[in-house]
């Protein structure tokens, strides 16, 4: 099997999450509003829900302005993320795949995690090749196939130690 290709890609601010965000504020924020319309008395309640709904949609804002913007790099052994002057080895992985975005989760070595959306339309000439780096991550080794005439072990025992 071959090596993806090494890719450098650009990560930044998701359109698509913006617009989940904002489907999913109005969605709860017309919710709410329906409760209070349907109700015979507007109380403390209704009050606390539509705050709820307001903080709630406040901080999906904050969260997509603050979102990571850099480069992910895959040299054909491992990934890099370099945001600003700051570069971080570490592992990616799927969290998502919609065909023409992804949502790659980043574990940098020194433990911190990043979620970062990565779009076709950032840099199309060089999306297959990150997606193809993004599933060629190592995997376990696969076990030999044991040689003819030797037999399997029953499911869920080890095999027998040879001597």
């Amino acid at each position: 099997m071959h090596a993806a290709p090494s890719v450098i890609y650009p990560v930044g601010r998701s359109a698509f999450a913006a617009r989940i965000y904002a489907l999913v504020a109005f969605a709860a924020l017309a919710v709410a509003l329906l409760w209070c319309r349907q109700s015979p008395e507007i109380g403390w309640r209704h009050a606390l829900a539509l705050a709820a709904v307001l903080v709630a949609g406040a901080l999906a804002a904050r969260g997509w302005l603050a979102s990571p913007v850099g480069v992910l790099h895959w040299d054909g052994d491992g990934w890099q993320w370099e945001e600003g002057a700051s570069v971080a080895a570490g592992r990616a992985e799927i969290a998502l795949d919609l065909q023409s975005r992804m949502l790659v989760r980043f574990h940098a070595e020194g433990g911190a995690v990043r979620w970062l959306w990565a779009e076709r339309e950032a840099k199309l000439a060089d999306w297959e090749a990150l997606r193809r780096a993004v599933y060629s991550r190592a995997s376990a080794p696969i076990p030999a196939f044991p040689h003819p005439g030797k037999e399997l072990p029953p499911a869920g025992k080890p095999p027998a130690a040879e001597q």
